[in-house]
This record gives structure tokens, sequence and C-alpha cells, in this order.
């Protein structure tokens, strides 16, 4: 044949094919499973394109899966008339794969993880094409793009490298022919050219599929007891084919919903929860909606592409259909088909169609009360779901204005009530104390860091519950959600912090106000030292223990918030913030002590610098000027030791 090739896989795709030659799957079987979901894929993508150029479909062709065996040559092919690979196609997908997923993949076989969270990674990355090397020495694939005469053969060992070839093919479509490896019931490997067993795996994983899984079957007969055999050759359709959304709930085990949303994600976990609905009246559809046990890997990546299967009359016309749900419930996975909508629908149409805005709002308030009922019923399922879920739930506060009261009323946060549970804003409000007016609450990268800030010093001393927000997201969280049950949420590292009675311990603010006329001159030596990086120098009634903390005004940025800025494209200035002085601490009284003595005493300054330092390293903020503190530091203990 001409134009042969022989090509290596990138390193990412043949360490791949070393884990999966390796046996990975304590279930092989899976294998099967991963092809006809394949191939249904590919009859999905010819109707599909079919919609705009009907001539790629033959009408006299049913569309199908076959599979053939031979036993004597111990090889399995299946096969399909979809939409097949031109040359280009076959190198871009069957040659190159995601490299951050084997990089995982790699790392948890090399750590030892368990066979079961392997098989999980492979189904969660996608790659299931690469499974049939678990049951096969050698695997041939041959195609060929619908619409076009040339057809393509791949073929490779899973030893590192492919060979790609020019080819005959007499209809549109692929075929994988596996050149299986001796059964061994020890290890687990069956005898794929066994039609008792094909049929077996295929009504357990793929009984749903769409499509006829079609097995040509082969038998001996003979009319009488003595007279000559003949071989009867028969097809047999393997699958109910009916899609599991069209059936009555009653109908459906939950082991076929699990295997439906495998099927349909390449997730080898069972889902979290299933949302199986019918609309009818004004507008009918049928919806089968999952919650997946575990956020894929890339689902905080800008790029990820959510979206669920549209079906319009049972013929998928999108495979993934952003506008069905609200980006914040971009973690959902599953089908709707709608008996209103029109095959040849476009892009355009789909955004201003009125039943795909009615059924977004149906579906997402489905998707609400789902979550709200596991909340309420099956609190530890709820709290697995916000772990895996709950940054990008988040972002429905500040975008999904209809839903925002049912959204805030699920949202989870850390607090210092308890360093191992979770609060919502309702049980906050229980706990407050009577005379607490607000929801109080600071942001930061991590719970370590927000722990220890010497924002939260009098709040402890007072026994005032704080809200640890720690996740980026919270601070759009915070944007859109300024109250809750007529509680108004407070930052404690913002404005000025009135939170002790008359007769506490700490100053009034009469005496705040006079101890500042009595520190004026010491808080405009400051200010003038820090005026660069500080906006105002003023007494704190939010200390207890530290002499420092840098504040914001009510309306600046946080620092986490300006930290996520910087990083990001055309970032502004840095603001100023404001410094506050813990007038009881020692640092501070001798200060003063120094001031009255001699203001320009250069010790003066070089404890302005060492104070600002302090209260960014308190906050997780960098310094200004790290040589300059480091140097600073140094001194003060050559002059102390």
């Amino acid at each position: 044949m001409n134009g042969v090739e022989t090509f290596p896989f990138q390193a990412e795709t043949s360490q791949l094919l070393e884990l999966m030659i390796h046996s990975l799957y304590t279930n092989r079987e899976i294998f099967l499973r991963e092809l006809i979901s394949n191939a249904s894929d590919a009859l999905d993508r010819l109707r599909f394109e079919a919609l705009t150029r009907p001539e790629l479909l033959d009408d006299e062709q049913r569309l199908e899966i076959r599979l053939e065996t031979d036993r004597a040559a111990r090889t399995l092919t299946i096969q399909d008339n979809g939409i097949g690979m031109s040359r280009e196609e076959l190198i871009a997908n069957i040659g190159t794969i995601a490299k951050s997923g084997t990089r995982e993949l790699r790392a948890a076989y090399s750590e030892g993880a368990a066979s079961e969270t392997i098989s999980e990674l492979i189904g969660q990355f996608g790659v299931g094409f690469y499974s049939c090397f678990m049951v096969a020495d050698r695997v041939t694939l041959l195609t060929r793009r619908a619409g076009e005469e040339k057809a393509t053969e791949w073929e490779s060992g899973g030893d590192g490298e492919y060979v790609i070839r020019d080819a005959e093919k007499a209809v549109r479509g692929t075929s994988v022919t596996l050149h299986l490896k001796p059964p061994d019931a020890e290890s687990g490997l069956e005898d794929f050219t066994d039609k008792w067993i094909l049929a077996r795996v295929i009504k357990r994983y793929s009984d749903f599929v769409s499509y006829p899984i079609v097995y040509k079957d082969q038998r001996e007969e003979t009319d009488s007891g003595d007279g000559p055999k003949t071989i009867v050759i028969e097809d047999k359709v393997l699958n109910s084919m009916k899609p599991i959304w069209a059936k009555p709930q009653a109908d459906v085990t939950e082991e076929e919903y699990a295997e439906f949303y495998k099927h349909l994600s390449h997730d080898l976990e069972g889902p979290l929860k299933t949302i199986h609905l019918k609309a009818e009246g004004k507008l009918e559809y049928q919806a089968l909606l999952f919650i997946p046990a575990s956020a894929p890997y890339n689902l905080y990546y800008h790029g990820f592409e959510a979206g669920l299967r549209l079906y319009a009359k049972g013929v998928m016309i999108k495979e993934r259909c952003a506008e069905l749900l609200p980006r914040y419930l971009r973690f959902i996975n599953g089908v709707v088909d709608s008996s209103e909508l029109p095959l040849n629908i476009s892009r355009q149409m789909l955004q201003q169609d009125q039943h795909l805005t009615q059924m977004r709002k149906w579906l997402t308030k489905k998707v609400l009360d789902t979550l709200q009922s596991l909340y309420e019923r099956e609190p530890e399922q709820f709290l697995r779901f916000w772990e895996q879920f709950g940054r990008a739930f988040k972002e429905g506060v500040g975008s999904d204005y209809d839903n925002k009261e049912k959204i805030v009323s699920l949202l989870h946060f850390e607090s210092s009530a308890d360093p191992t549970k979770l609060t919502t804003l309702k049980e906050y409000v229980g706990r407050m104390k009577e005379e607490q007016k607000e929801i109080f609450y600071l942001t930061g990268e991590s719970r370590q860091v927000v722990e220890n800030s010497p924002h939260l010093e009098a709040f402890k001393d007072k026994g005032y519950e704080v809200l640890y927000l720690i996740d980026p997201v919270d601070e759009l969280v915070v944007q859109s959600l300024t109250s809750f049950e007529d509680k108004k949420l407070k930052s404690v590292g913002k404005g000025i912090i009135e939170i002790r009675g008359e007769g506490e311990d700490g100053l009034g603010a009469d005496e705040l106000k006079k101890k500042e006329e009595e520190s004026a001159e010491l808080l405009e030596l400051l200010q003038k030292r820090l005026d660069e990086h500080v906006k105002h120098v003023r007494l704190s009634t939010r200390l207890t223990t530290s002499p420092v903390c840098l504040v914001g005004a009510e309306h600046d940025y946080s620092p986490q918030l300006e930290r996520l800025l910087q990083k990001g494209k055309g970032a502004g200035p840095k603001q100023r913030r404001i410094m506050e002085l813990n007038p009881q601490h020692p640092i501070f009284t001798k200060m003063q002590e120094r001031v009255k003595k001699d203001k320009d005493d250069p010790v003066l300054a070089d404890y302005a610098e060492l104070l600002l330092g302090s209260a960014l390293l308190a906050e997780g903020s960098e310094l200004h000027d790290p040589v300059r503190f480091n140097q600073l530091v140094t001194e003060l203990m050559a002059q102390s030791i």
C-alpha cells in the first residue's frame, strides 16, 4: 500500500500505553464499553453533521455498531458506520493525549494507588480507546470519513509507535480489530471471542446505547440427527436501544442509571445523584441529569467545555449545549430530549429560542431543588458534593439573581466556631450573640493564614464567630452578598470595628480619641515615613496582643483579592492601606517615649519599616522590600543579643 508512515507516540501516550498493558483495570471487560461508546459517539456525530450535509447519510444503510469474532484467529472487531476519520484526524485523535491526565495517572501508579483509583482516573481523562491494549497484543483500526473516498489504516502493538497507511474501505465509518491475548482466568482475562461473554458485557454496560449493537452469529445446524451440518449466519441485536431517559423511572435500576452515566461521561465512577424528569404541558421534554461524585481535573480551567447533550426527537443536535444550564452548574452531566426543537436548529437560534430559555429555568430549578433535598435529607452526601463542586457553585451568587436566595441558603463556609465542620449562614446567625448586629468574615489564602490573623484578636476575646472565606471565588461572593436575614456582612479586615461595650477591657471611643491626640506626633512621623505604602495611620480597637495590622477602607480590595488581580492581566496599581497600631502594646509605648525624647531619632524610622513588614507578613502579603526588612531584623537582633 502507498502512504505508509511510522510515527512514535508522544511520550505521554507511550507512558499511558505502558500502564494499560500492565493491566491497571481489575475489570478488563470495560474496554468493550469504551469502544462501543466511541462508536456510538461517531454515529451521533454523523447524524449531527448530516443536518447540514444530508448527502453524508445513505437512506438505505441502517446506522449500527457491529461485532464480529474469529475464534481461530482470536480477533474481535468492533465497527460502526458513523462519521469516520480522515488521516489527519486519525493522527490527532489516536497519536496524542492530554498531558496532564497522563502525568496524574503515572503519579498514581508510581505511588501505589489502588487499581480502582487508577481506573477512575482513566475514565475521567477520557482515554478509553487505549484500554483495548489490556486485552489485545495488537490493534488495527481502519477508517474512512463520511464524504471522502480515501480510507486510512492505523496499527500498533502498544510498543511506543504506530503505523499509518493508505487503505481501501467500501463504506464510511471505523472498524477496530483486536488481536486478542490468550484467555487467562487467573488474571481476569476472559475469552472475548465468546458470544455469551460479549452479550453479557453489552447487557451490563451498553444496553441503553440508542443504536443496534449487532453480533454476527455463526452456528451449526442439522436437518435431522444424522443429516449434514450447515453453517447458519444471522445477526443478533444485543441491546434494547430504547433511550434510558424515555423509560419510566420505575423501570430503570440504579445500576442502569450508573452505567448510562459512565457511558456518557467516560467516568468509571458512578454518579453521586441522578435526576430523571419529564416535563409535560405547554413545553414537553425529557431530561436525565447527573451530579458526578468527583470533579473532573479541568473543572476550574477556563477552557473547560460544559454542557448537556441536546436531542430533538431522539436525534442529537448539539453535543455540548452550554445554554441549558448556567455556568456555575457546569459540572452537571446528562441529556435533554425535546420534541419542540427543529432538527436543523442553528447556534444563533438556540441562543434565542424561547423553549430553550424555559428549559434552562426548569432544569436549573430542578438541580437546585435536588441539592436542597440532598442537604436536608442526606447531609453527608451533600458535603461530599460541596467538597468537589462548592467552588463552582458559589459563582452562582453573583450571576443567577433569579435563584440567588436558594443558592445562598446552600453556601457552606469554614469558621472559627469549629475547626472541622463547615457552617451555613443560617447556622451562623442562629449562634450570633444577642448584641451582635453583623456577620463577621475574613478572606485569605488558607485557614491557617486567616486563623492566625491579628485582625481576629478582639473577636476571639469577645467570643464572636468569624467566617473564614478562603476560596478565591469568595472574594466575588462578598461583592454580591452584602447581607443575610437583615444582618450585614462585615469584613473584620476593613473599616472601623466597634465590638467592645461599656466597662469592658480595651479602650472605648472617647479614650481612643484622647489617646490619638496624645500620640499625634508619633502617628504623624509614621505616616510621613510610610506614606508611599500607607494612606493613614491610626489607633486600633481590633488588636489585643499584636502591635500592628493593616486594614482597608470599606470599599477597598482585600489583600487576597489584590493579589489575585496582580496575577491577572492589566492589574492596577497596588492600594495604600490603613495602618492600625495597638495603643496598649509595649512597642507603641516605647516608641511614644522615644518621640518625646527625640522625634528625629533614626530608630523610629527603622521601627516604622519593621512594623509595616510585620503587618504584611501577618496577613500573608509580600514585603515591599525584603532585603531592607531582613537587614533591619538582623541589626535589631545584633543590638538585642
